[in-house]
């Protein structure tokens, strides 16, 4: 089948192409994508665009309903709705391996059940060491820190405090379980320095990193889930003087994503938390660059953005 794909061809230049669809091989499943997140993590190859005249197919947050089944598929059929990693994403119609894929519950709509950058904020949260009346600091609450914020709020902690330097995203932080929202410029001096239990950094930035460095108490836990593109330089001396542990908060095994991502939606069908509320920018398949510049631009207000049909 021939389906419409959205592929960048430049720097921060998408078109749509119509492609063939190959058919699904074993274990493989064809989806219509109903809705597909947009990542930060696809932002510096959006800016960059391809190299050596290849076209690169971004999107990997999809939400959609099966349509055919390739062999040996037998857990998943036609007309479920499943979520998962799945790359390729911006488009029509995507090929998908059935041990990346979770089964939406009913009653979970698709704008509720973007399963990847879910599973990744769970996963985050399983690694990282947490005990009953811990205090725990958030740096960063874009839509991976939101999240993680609600999950705090089920998990016995004294006390949550966000930080994070807009506005809005403070505002969204207390909205979604925080218990204080700070300023980075607020979060340090000798009254909160080495405070926390627990410092979850999500903010992908060198000085976010280092802020969460400070905050972090002796023997604590600094746990990243921020994705960082680049090069960083810690302060190595303050990790050992504290002898913190420090978690690698990522994920890269597909079987522990797909759990995470079925723990995560399993959350969101019991009410627990709300990943729907957390997608304030709506876009067509054919605005993908407006949806990407809307993750650049983070206008107040913008928390997530998602490719619907």
């Amino acid at each position: 089948m021939r389906t419409r794909r959205s592929v960048l061809t430049g720097p921060r230049t998408s078109v749509l192409r119509s492609v063939q669809l190959p058919e699904p091989g074993y274990g493989e499943v064809v989806l219509r994508v109903l809705v597909s997140g947009v990542c930060a993590s696809e932002v510096a190859e959006w800016t960059a665009g391809p190299s050596g005249g290849e076209v690169l197919a971004l999107g990997h947050e999809p939400v959609g309903e099966v349509v055919a089944t390739g062999p040996g598929v037998s857990a998943i059929r036609v007309g479920d709705v499943v979520t998962g990693r799945v790359d390729a994403a911006f488009a029509d119609h995507a090929v998908a391996d059935v041990r990346d894929l979770v089964v939406v519950p009913p009653g979970v709509s698709p704008g509720e059940a973007l399963g990847e950058p879910l599973g990744c904020v769970v996963e985050a949260l399983r690694r990282t060491r947490l005990d009953t009346g811990d205090r725990v600091a958030v740096v960063g609450t874009g839509f991976m820190g939101l999240v993680l914020l609600q999950l705090l709020r089920h998990a016995g902690t004294r006390q949550v405090v966000a930080i994070d330097p807009r506005p809005d995203a403070r505002e969204q932080a207390l909205i979604h379980g925080a218990d204080a929202a700070l300023a980075p410029g607020e979060a340090s001096g000798p009254s909160i320095d080495d405070a926390f239990d627990v410092v979850v950094e999500g903010s992908g930035t060198a000085a976010g990193l280092d802020l969460a460095t400070r905050l972090v108490r002796p023997h604590g836990v600094l746990s990243i889930m921020g994705y960082h593109q680049g090069p960083r330089t810690v302060d190595l001396h303050a990790w050992n003087w504290k002898a913190i542990d420090v978690v690698n908060a990522h994920v890269r095994d597909r079987a522990r994503l797909r759990d995470s991502v079925r723990r995560g939606i399993d959350l969101v069908a019991s009410g627990r938390i709300d990943v729907g509320a957390l997608v304030t920018h709506r876009f067509s398949l054919d605005e993908v660059d407006v949806a990407f510049a809307a993750l650049v631009g983070k206008e107040p207000g913008f928390v997530k953005a998602a490719i619907t049909w």
